[in-house]
């Protein structure tokens, strides 16, 4: 009965999701997982084009908060690899900026050095996209699949799987988890362009490469990593209405509140 309760559960909730919108999550994440979980948040800057894209942030912000998580917010403390003029969509030249300081932007200044982050204090971790996450985080945006990542973020990653606590990648965040942990599940979104609604497609195929597997999602879905504990979800990789990815993230967020143990 309880295995067969789970599974209509599993097709409803997606389905449901969709139909009912942020109305439905709201309702979903306030109920059925362990109140005051600590989740730490880790940030790479202020903005999509150089930093964490700051719709993803809040997106995950609020929805820990409606969840009743205590949230404490991280990033490294250490210069961005460019700053983008958002207006221009180019690079400001001779300009430099630290991601901690960026990064407490969105934190309202309560932020923390990444190197202060350990897994032992907390029940989960979440990252947001945006570029930063593939520059700042690592060197994806530039070095493809062979990226290296940021000590620190490498270290936290191994350390919340080592422990089997829930991670939550979204966008392009989930390709640190797929350089760091072998043979591991997650989703960027499609494989396939779609028309231009799926314009990062390509990074299916690096992930793959990567040694991890690739499943395709929609921008509302989430795709949960049984074996690792890991959730992701596509948000902006879609080219969509807000809403949806306000909703995808919504998901990731709930499913790794629900996994607290």
């Amino acid at each position: 009965m309880l295995s067969t309760t789970m599974a209509l559960r599993s097709f409803i909730a997606p389905v449901t999701s969709r139909v009912l919108g942020s109305s439905y999550i709201a309702a979903r994440s306030c109920h059925h997982h362990k109140k005051g979980s600590k989740v730490a948040v880790v940030l790479s800057g202020s903005g999509v084009y150089d930093g964490s894209e700051i719709h993803e942030a809040s997106a995950i912000l609020v929805h820990l908060s409606r969840g009743g998580a205590e949230t404490s917010i991280f990033a490294p403390d250490k210069p961005q690899m460019h700053v983008i003029n958002h207006n221009k969509g180019e690079p400001m030249e001779g300009e430099t900026r630290n991601v901690l300081v960026e990064s407490g932007r969105i934190a309202r200044g309560e932020i923390s050095p990444l190197v202060d982050l350990k897994a032992s204090d907390f029940d989960a971790i979440v990252f947001p996209g945006g570029f930063g996450a593939a520059k700042n985080l690592c060197t994806f945006a530039v070095d493809g699949t062979k990226c290296s990542i940021d000590p620190d973020v490498e270290r936290v990653i191994k350390e919340f799987h080592t422990e089997k606590k829930p991670i939550g990648l979204c966008c392009i965040a989930p390709v640190l988890a797929a350089k760091v942990i072998q043979n591991c599940e997650i989703t960027v979104g499609h494989d396939t362009e779609d028309g231009g609604k799926w314009p990062y497609a390509g990074t299916a195929a690096a992930v793959e490469e990567l040694g991890a597997k690739h499943v395709n999602k929609s921008v509302t879905d989430i795709h949960v990593d049984e074996t690792n504990n890991i959730v992701t979800t596509p948000a902006f990789m879609c080219q969509t209405h807000l809403h949806e990815i306000y909703d995808g993230i919504g998901e990731m967020v709930s499913t790794v509140l629900h996994r607290v143990k």
